[in-house]
């Protein structure tokens, strides 16, 4: 998904212009990274706080237009107001095409439904993990990568050397660690069942 987003220069800066900005229903930012310099922002709150809504938004390439220079960036964090769907303040990444990014991505977790675990034992999904950092050139960024339960048992886990990434991108930061994933836990009450039916031969 491509996301395209204008911008302006932003020539005031500090608290003060800040909040007069929000008070225009335009929000602050910077872009930083790369040789250049770092360049002070703002932007149309409205339409940026839709696209942070969209998940793929955070974790894709995004075309930002500056006045008519084009800057290709990620999203690298935004502050939102503690109770109101305000957003204070973003800031952007550039990125090059010629070398890898390092980027957290949601994972889908798919195909539960028919999961033995599930669909024979009665069990739950409980996923350890929602996200991955991933390492990849930007034109392979994926919005997200899907772990297919289809063949996942109750009391059973998949690991992130299981999980399938598309090709040019590796997950990152995990030593010689091979964390869990998603697992699905079994029912208590068929977990005590179970257990009752093995104690009442030796009864």
């Amino acid at each position: 998904m491509k996301f395209e987003i204008n911008a302006q220069k932003r020539t005031l800066q500090g608290s003060g212009a800040s909040r007069r900005l929000r008070r225009a229903n335009k929000v602050p930012g910077i872009i930083y990274g790369g040789t250049a310099a770092p360049i002070a922002i703002e932007l149309e709150h409205n339409d940026l706080l839709l696209s942070l809504r969209k998940e793929a938004f955070h974790a894709s390439v995004l075309t930002i237009n500056i006045d008519g220079a084009v800057e290709t960036v990620l999203l690298r964090d935004s502050q939102m107001h503690p109770y109101r769907p305000l957003v204070l303040h973003v800031d952007f990444l550039r990125v090059d095409a010629t070398r890898a990014i390092h980027q957290k991505v949601p994972l889908h977790f798919i195909n539960a439904e028919i999961a033995p675990g599930i669909k024979l034992s009665g069990g739950n999904v409980s996923p350890a993990m929602n996200e991955v950092e991933v390492s990849c050139l930007p034109q392979d960024l994926p919005v997200f990568i899907e772990v297919d339960l289809k063949e996942l048992e109750a009391g059973h886990s998949i690991h992130l050397s299981q999980v399938v990434f598309p090709n040019g991108v590796k997950p990152m930061g995990h030593g010689t660690d091979d964390p869990v994933v998603v697992s699905i836990s079994v029912k208590k009450t068929v977990a005590a069942e179970g257990a009752e039916g093995e104690e009442a031969p030796a009864a």
